[in-house]
């Protein structure tokens, strides 16, 4: 399998100045890239993107494909400031999930995929707290 890889642009459709990413990079600015980003292409593997420098903020996931038009799919902000690929095969990973904050009230447990909570008798409205055990993602 190839290591991950991934390609930020200033720009829409894939313009500008770009950064080439294959492994945890937690300062764009340090690569000499200001966080400004307007497009995508995750050429191998999956990864979690911040808002901010250090792995803080907001999160995305990203799959392999082409986001020609971030601040669109992002609606929030052209601001990216580190990323990381997820480690998608582990063997032992596990999630709880929570009704309550503060890891409080009805919880139930997830070792695999899961496209349907209800299906798995979760009868919640929401979820206000999750733990990620192991190497899961």
């Amino acid at each position: 399998s190839s290591s991950p890889q991934i390609t930020f642009y200033e720009g829409r459709c894939f313009t500008g100045r770009k950064l080439d990413v294959c492994g945890s990079c937690n300062s764009f600015q340090d690569q000499g890239f200001l966080n400004r980003v307007n497009s995508i292409c995750v050429q191998s593997g999956a990864w979690v993107c911040f808002d901010h420098p250090d792995f803080r903020g907001q999160q995305y996931i990203l799959e392999h494909g082409e986001y020609p038009d971030f601040y669109r799919w992002n609606g929030r902000s052209d601001h990216l400031g580190s990323c990381r690929p997820i480690g998608m095969h582990g063997e032992h990973y596990r999630i709880e999930i929570f009704e309550g904050s503060h890891f409080r009230g009805p919880s139930l447990e997830l070792t695999e995929d899961c496209s349907f909570l209800q299906g798995q008798g979760w009868d919640k409205t929401c979820i206000n707290a999750l733990k990620v055990y192991g190497d899961g993602a």
